[in-house]
């Protein structure tokens, strides 16, 4: 349990209930993400005393866990009782959904049901909003909530290849997630500009891959550098340390590792990984760069096998993200290694070859119990102006693979969907926290103009009329990016408090959702932010 904000639970475990019925100023509108069931009543319930603890077995220890960390960071005594007519109630239903939950407080107390411990959790975290202080007292409103997210996919991408940020930041990042029921972080690690996990078999990837001489200044075209050099990476303890911090919270943490493309740290490492077999330097400058893995050298094929694998043992996650975005295909179109290669798999275009490569990573990660998982590059489709055409004759396996929308048109994810992949929706210009949205200026650490609220509230992740196979749609990831934010603060300027719409996109369903609702409720975590430094 986090330390900040154990005020906020006090009253969960501060006493017995006292009944103070009458009319209530509580205006039913403090939730968020939203219930997408709930009836407000009259009344209030009041918490002076000390309080007994029920709870059914299977829930004892995520309920344990939260009474004990109270006790130990606010010093409230609790006691469990084997009566289920105790003040507080956590009990099993196998008729609620997996991350569902019911929160019924009345009379009597508060009474939470669920069918896993992470229902559990989430009604302990809307259990947080309902909770007024009055001097030595709590207050909650009488409430019936039947709950459960829209989506099973709620996602926060943070890349730290371009910027390191830091264990203790990223705890920072999974608590404000876990407050707001997303339960995917999605966590890019490797790219140009630098390799941040550590991967035993190659150690130089940290070693010389981990770090750069200098930092791109002002724009993408600028050629002013700070001439500071950048390092950082995450130990295998460091990451496992994250993992059981992420689990705690409910946090599944899927890791992107970049194939074949955004490579060139990785190619610093080790150089005959790349085409040209040529040393080459970790780039110091950000944007889209044409160093990419030799995937017809037998070498690299076992580098990505054992990368893989060191990686799937990290991970309990069943994906692994495997990138494949803006791939350049100048080297590839100026190998013979590629060109024989090509032949004998009887590939006619670099973008069908990239498909057959995630065709081959998928395989190999299923054999491993993985799905794999991609940017909708590796679809073969067009999307940028360096890419020559579209794949005609290879095609995505769906079995065992997940495509993150980012770029493109509504047709090309609809093709998608078409040929039965599922799919994240991260369509960028309504998911992506360090966009721009006024107009792209030098010092962007001043001048950021973040996404509007109205706009990233709005989005919606299935294309219209899609809904009869909202199955395809596993939800949304809004992303933070890392070029230009080499610290902290910078960071927070773009991703407080506009997180928090893509908390409701992912967990409300369209119809229960009301932007005028959503702002009052977003004044809780405002003050929590503010509190916390992250807003001013």
């Amino acid at each position: 349990m986090r330390k900040t904000g154990i005020k906020y639970l006090l009253g969960i475990v501060a006493g017995a209930f006292a009944l103070l019925c009458g009319s209530t100023s509580f205006a039913g509108n403090t939730i968020l993400p939203y219930p997408n069931q709930v009836e407000w009543k009259e009344g209030t319930c009041r918490i002076e005393k000390r309080l007994s603890v029920y709870c059914d077995e299977v829930f004892k220890y995520e309920t344990k866990k939260e009474m004990d960390a109270l006790k130990k960071e606010a010093g409230v005594a609790y006691r469990f009782s084997n009566r289920e007519q105790a003040d507080f109630r956590v009990l099993f239903s196998k008729d609620i959904a997996k991350e569902g939950y019911t929160l019924d407080i009345t009379g009597s107390g508060i009474s939470i049901q669920a069918s896993a411990p992470a229902g559990v959790f989430y009604a302990v975290q809307t259990l947080k909003q309902l909770l007024q202080k009055e001097q030595a007292a709590y207050r909650f409103p009488y409430v019936e909530i039947a709950d459960s997210p829209a989506f099973p996919w709620r996602g926060f991408l943070l890349d730290e290849a371009r910027n390191f940020q830091g264990k203790k930041e990223v705890k920072k990042l999974l608590d404000e997630m876990a407050m707001l029921k997303m339960n995917v972080f999605h966590w890019h690690l490797t790219d140009d500009q630098g390799w941040r996990i550590e991967i035993k078999k190659y150690p130089r990837l940290t070693e010389v891959g981990g770090r750069r001489d200098s930092t791109q200044l002002n724009w993408y075209e600028s050629t002013v550098y700070d001439k500071k050099p950048v390092s950082g990476y995450y130990t295998q303890k460091d990451i496992r340390e994250i993992v059981a911090y992420a689990a705690e919270r409910h946090i599944t943490i899927v890791p992107e590792i970049e194939f074949p493309g955004h490579a060139s740290a990785a190619i610093a490492a080790y150089p005959w990984l790349g085409c040209s077999k040529k040393e080459i330097p970790v780039s110091c400058a950000y944007g889209v760069f044409s160093s990419v893995f030799d995937i017809a050298d037998s070498r690299t094929q076992q580098f990505v096998r054992d990368v893989l694998d060191e990686v799937a043992a990290l991970f309990p996650s069943d994906i692994i993200h495997i990138g494949g975005d803006e791939v350049k295909y100048d080297e590839w179109q100026n190998s013979e290694n590629i060109k024989r290669l090509m032949e004998k798999e009887k590939v006619d275009s670099p973008a069908g070859l990239q498909i057959w490569f995630a065709n081959r990573l998928s395989s190999y990660l299923k054999k491993k119990g993985k799905k794999m998982m991609g940017w909708n590059d590796i679809t073969g489709d067009k999307l940028h102006a360096y890419h020559p055409e579209n794949a005609t004759q290879s095609r995505l396996d769906a079995d065992n693979t997940i495509v993150q929308f980012w770029l493109g048109t509504p047709e090309i994810l609809e093709k998608a969907l078409r040929r039965n992949l599922k799919i994240v929706n991260s369509y960028c210009d309504y998911t992506y926290l360090n966009y721009n949205y006024d107009k792209i200026v030098p010092g962007l650490e001043y001048a950021h103009k973040p996404i509007p609220m109205e706009k990233a509230y709005n989005f919606y992740p299935v294309p219209e009329g899609w809904e009869d196979r909202r199955d395809l749609i596993l939800g949304v990831t809004c992303a933070m990016w890392g070029e230009w934010i080499n610290r902290p603060d910078i960071m927070y300027k773009m991703v407080y408090p506009q997180v928090a719409a893509y908390a409701e996109v992912g967990w409300t369903e369209r119809r229960n959702k009301e932007f005028g609702r959503f702002t009052d409720a977003l004044e809780f975590f405002k003050r929590r932010w503010t509190s916390a430094g992250y807003i001013r």
